[in-house]
C-alpha cells in the first residue's frame, strides 16, 4: 500500500497576516480556491522548489468561532532552512517572536499569527553556537 504526503491544513483568522508570515519563511502561493457556496478560501503555500509540500491555509469568510485559542492540537509544521541564524534574524526584523531561539545552531520555534507552532531546523550539520542566540531565553511556549 502506498501513501503520499499531500499537505498540512491550518486555519487562518486573518488570511493576509498569515500569508505574510509564511512568505517571511520563504513560502510562495502555489494555488488558491475561493469557494462562494461554502464561503471559504483555501490558499496553498510551499517552498518555491517544493510545490509538492504545501501548507493549506483555510480562511472562513464568516469567521471561525469554533477555532481554539491555541491551535497546538495538531503539533507543528517543520521546515529545514539554509541558515537558521539568518532566518531567525529575518523573522525578528519583521516583528516575529522567536519562542525557542536556535541556541544549539540547529533548531528554533516560532508561531504564526494564528498561533501555529513552526519548527525551523538547520539543513545539514548544526551551525556553531553564537550570540545573541546562546543567551536568548525561551519566550512563551512552542
Amino acid at each position: 500500500m502506498k501513501i503520499r504526503y499531500l499537505h498540512t491544513m491550518v486555519r487562518a483568522l486573518d488570511l493576509e497576516k498569515t500569508m505574510h508570515f509564511f512568505s517571511l519563511l520563504g513560502l510562495v502561493e502555489t494555488r488558491r480556491i475561493d469557494n462562494e457556496e461554502g464561503r471559504f478560501t483555501l490558499v496553498f503555500m510551499a517552498p518555491p522548489d517544493q510545490p509538492e509540500c504545501p501548507v493549506e491555509l483555510t480562511w472562513n469568510w464568516d469567521g471561525d468561532p469554533g477555532l481554539p485559542s491555541d491551535s497546538r492540537h495538531f503539533g507543528h509544521l517543520a521546515y529545514a532552512v539554509e541558515n537558521i541564524y539568518e532566518m531567525c534574524r529575518h523573522l525578528m526584523d519583521n516583528g516575529v517572536t522567536i519562542n525557542r531561539p536556535p541556541r544549539d545552531g540547529r533548531m528554533a520555534f516560532v508561531r504564526s499569527p494564528d498561533n501555529i507552532s513552526i519548527e525551523l531546523l538547520q539543513m545539514g550539520d548544526p551551525l556553531p553556537p553564537e550570540e545573541p542566540w546562546i543567551s536568548m531565553p525561551n519566550v512563551g511556549h512552542w
